[in-house]
């Protein structure tokens, strides 16, 4: 047999080496934790051509030129929204109501988000799932000018229809009304039905980040939208945990229950600030420009109503570095007293499982509640493994049995909040995008912490000496799995 590139071997090699090369200086000069840099590097000194491949599909944040281009332009809109609220004084808070540290942390999310807290805010705080689509539907039915909506999953069925139907009402009595799902949480629902008689109705319905073998090339595809958003006539919001889906339907063959989540109504200052974050979102998906569709649903700052005072922290690649785990630091280590967190999803990176081993070691109080079981095998294994680096500096571990505890929150001392879409892992907080609402005063605290206690109520207490007896190989899968969370 005639070889026609008898040197293929050594030029094969070399090709390799160049890839590894290539790549190799690439992650250094990205400059990810160290940690990561070096898993990555080991990776690509293995296998060059497949950690490369990998590298390339999962290794960075990359969102493609265009979407970072209307980022960019978006943070100069917000910048100009944000001036308008200090200059109508919604930015005059009265710190001495709440602790030093709030007013510190109202001046990191200004550094690092581009996000004051704004004074005035009446909140109500819902945890049965159908009251929440029942309530939400009314807003809607109330709606006179616009009605913006945005959630990571919709899925058709049960009482999740309740707001289906309410959004066909409105655009059918003029209301301008738009909607946007994430491409992938919620493909099935973009491929049945609804979405068409949605449109057909006057309801604008855009996909957010779509994926497909073309766009990997340029942007990263499993960087997804999760916020759940809902604002009407610009003074009404919603937001929190939970997806636009009835729990007795949704994923019930998981074996993990109804999922459990809670979600807040804000009527006042901080609602076009919500606003404003889903119609950015909606300008990333479209041709439109952000100052029509403000035009178009009338959004605007509205006078203060109610006592509290809310920052409005909206996260995700290229929007922020690092604004909301800074943010979520800084409310952990301001506590005092007590700290109660609960989270789906426990895979926090190391400053934030330093930062709650300091607390409890520093003589705060902290309970983590997490759900026994979640959907999740990768999750929930790797989150086990952190049980014990929390567990030995006292750190109270609740094991919620009634279902997913889907509730993103955080109470400190009492006083100050955090409530929003965001898990505890590497997944919200470095590649999705989410939004957390920073809550300073007693009044949202107390109905936060209520809630939080009846989770408790509804948990086991993780004995520290009873897990530590779990077997050697069930260790193992937790700690493997462990190493690889920072990488996806």
């Amino acid at each position: 047999m005639i070889e026609f590139f008898p040197a293929s071997g050594p030029l094969v090699l070399l090709i390799l080496l160049a890839i590894g090369i290539a790549i190799a200086v690439r992650v250094i000069m990205s400059r990810p934790t160290t940690g990561v840099g070096l898993a990555w590097l080991i990776l690509v000194a293995a296998l060059p051509l497949v950690g490369a491949i990998i590298y390339l599909l999962i290794g960075e944040r990359r969102v493609g030129m265009r979407r970072g281009r209307k980022i960019a332009a978006l943070r100069l809109d917000y910048a100009k929204l944000n001036q308008a609220a200090i200059g109508d004084g919604l930015t005059d808070i009265d710190w001495s109501r709440h602790p030093p540290a709030a007013k510190r942390l109202d001046q990191l999310g200004r550094n690092t988000a581009g996000s004051p807290t704004v004074r005035g805010s009446q909140f109500e705080l819902f945890s049965d799932t159908e009251q929440i689509l029942q309530a939400i539907a009314r807003d809607i039915d109330n709606a006179a000018t616009s009605v913006l909506i945005e959630f990571y999953i919709w899925q058709e069925g049960g009482a999740a229809d309740l707001v289906y139907d309410a959004l066909l009402r409105a655009a059918k009595r003029g209301v301008a009304c738009r909607l946007l799902v994430d491409s992938i949480g919620s493909r099935p629902w973009l491929a049945g039905t609804q979405p068409g008689r949605l449109r057909d109705a006057g309801v604008d319905v855009l996909p957010a980040l779509p994926v497909g073998p073309l766009r990997a090339f340029f942007s990263r595809t499993d960087l997804r939208l999760h916020r759940k958003i809902v604002v009407v006539d610009g003074r009404v919001a919603w937001t929190g945990s939970m997806n636009l889906v009835d729990p007795r339907l949704f994923k019930q063959d998981e074996g993990v229950g109804q999922w459990v989540d809670a979600m807040v109504r804000l009527d006042g200052a901080a609602a076009p600030l919500l606003g404003a974050t889903m119609i950015g979102d909606w300008v990333l998906e479209s041709s439109e420009s952000i100052y029509d569709i403000i035009a178009l649903t009338q959004l605007k700052l509205v006078e203060p109503n109610g006592p509290a005072d809310v920052q409005v922290v909206a996260s995700g690649p290229v929007e922020t570095k690092d604004g909301l785990l800074q943010m979520l630091l800084a409310l952990i280590n301001a506590a005092h007293h007590r700290l109660v967190l609960t989270t789906p999803y426990l895979i926090p990176d190391p400053p934030m499982l330093l930062a709650l081993r300091g607390a409890a070691g520093r003589g705060v109080k902290v309970t983590l509640i997490v759900p026994e079981v979640v959907d999740s095998f990768w999750a929930r294994h790797a989150s086990r493994s952190y049980y014990d680096d929390l567990l030995e500096m006292g750190v109270e571990i609740r094991l919620f049995r009634d279902g997913l505890l889907h509730t993103k929150s955080i109470m400190a001392d009492g006083t100050m909040s955090m409530f929003g879409t965001a898990n505890f892992d590497y997944r919200s907080l470095w590649l999705n995008y989410e939004v957390a609402l920073f809550i300073y005063g007693a009044e949202f605290a107390e109905q936060l912490g209520a809630l939080q206690e009846n989770y408790i109520a509804a948990s086991d207490k993780l004995d520290q000496t009873a897990w530590s007896k779990r077997s050697i190989g069930q260790q193992l899968v937790e700690n493997t799995l462990r190493l690889a969370s920072p990488l996806l």
